[in-house]
């Protein structure tokens, strides 16, 4: 298994990991995000648990242009998580915000190996 191979297999667990959970305890994490609409939850979970899908194709195919897709919207991810940290339009709770810089890091860091990762493959 090559450097993006394993970039995008921890990708697809923490994504996959991360959907199932928002899907399961949406209620719980609308709480610790002091509000009580879960559904925002339930549907970003379900947008995770398909990205994980794509993600898990692209293992084996390694297909330039996906992967750069994926990382593109991982960079997006960081991004709209600074927007959404900066500005808080919705009022999320300090314990909220903490939860999404955590997250947009390692996000972030996934980004970075992919993109590392893809650089190699293009070398050879």
């Amino acid at each position: 298994m090559n450097k993006l191979q394993k970039a995008l297999k921890v990708n697809a667990l923490f994504s996959g990991t991360s959907g199932i959970i928002m899907i399961l305890l949406n209620n719980q994490i609308a709480n610790l995000f002091g509000t009580t609409n879960n559904t925002i939850f339930l549907v970003i979970g379900l947008i995770l648990v398909y990205f994980s899908i794509t993600i898990w194709y692209e293992i084996k195919k390694q297909r330039r242009l996906a992967v750069l897709w994926i990382i593109i919207q991982d960079y997006a991810w960081v991004l709209g998580s600074l927007i959404l940290m900066v500005f808080n339009p919705f009022e999320i709770t300090l314990t909220g915000n903490f939860i999404i810089g955590i997250i947009a890091l390692i996000v972030l860091y996934m980004g970075v190996n992919q993109m590392n990762g893809l650089n190699l493959l293009s070398e050879k």
